[in-house]
This record gives structure tokens, C-alpha cells and sequence, in this order.
């Protein structure tokens, strides 16, 4: 039971720091798309809510120190996670999903899955 509660915790504290995050880039990406095309503002947007998302998984998600070795850890889980963002997208904008909107079903496929990769660089 007490596992279970643990994992609950974290999965709730890591929707909490997921969902200020994706709002943080989602943010981003609805004013760069104004100046510059999607791709570009995908990913400086992307960029940005990074380095935040680092640092709140690993204090108040995980409870851990950030430490360089998870940055490089999450960096790498956040690549292949980046790389699954970036062609949902390009599909999505192929498919003709409005680019305001299109971030939101890529947010949907690929939040699972990042849990999955951050969790497995925290707990190791």
C-alpha cells in the first residue's frame, strides 16, 4: 500500500510539473508562432520549458538534487521525447490541424511517454 501511495504521489506531482510546463511552452509557442513558423517556435518553446521542468521534476516530483548527471540523463530521455514532439506536429500541421491547435494532440501522445523515459532516469 505504502508503494502504491508513493507512485500515486509521484504520478500526481509529475501531472502538476508536466501541465505547468506544457502551459509554459504552449505560452511560448503561441506567441513565437505570431513572429516566426512553428518549428522554430516549437522548439525554442520546447527549450525553455526544459530547463524549468528539469528542475522541478527533480525537486518537488522526485525529490531528488538536480545534479548534472540527471540534467544529461532527462536531456537524453527529453531528445527522444523532443524527436516524437516535433514529427506529431508536422503530421498533425500535414493532416491540417491549425497551427494554434496542433501542440494540443501532440501534448496528449507524448506526456505518457515522457513519464515513462523521466522516471526511469530518476529512479536509476
Amino acid at each position: 500500500m505504502r508503494l502504491t501511495r508513493k507512485l500515486g504521489g509521484e504520478a500526481l506531482r509529475f501531472v502538476i510539473v508536466g501541465v505547468a510546463a506544457t502551459a509554459l511552452h504552449y505560452g511560448l509557442y503561441l506567441l513565437l508562432v505570431l513572429l516566426m513558423p512553428a518549428n522554430p517556435a516549437y522548439i525554442i518553446g520546447y527549450a525553455v520549458s526544459f530547463l524549468g521542468n528539469f528542475y522541478a521534476t527533480s525537486r518537488f516530483t522526485f525529490r531528488r538534487k538536480p545534479s548534472v548527471l540527471k540534467l544529461v540523463g532527462m536531456a537524453g530521455a527529453h531528445a527522444v521525447n523532443f524527436l516524437l514532439h516535433l514529427g506529431l506536429l508536422n503530421l498533425f500541421l500535414w493532416l491540417g490541424v491549425p497551427e494554434r491547435l496542433a501542440p494540443v494532440p501532440v501534448y496528449c501522445i507524448a506526456v505518457p511517454v515522457n513519464f515513462v523515459l523521466v522516471k526511469y532516469v530518476f529512479k536509476k
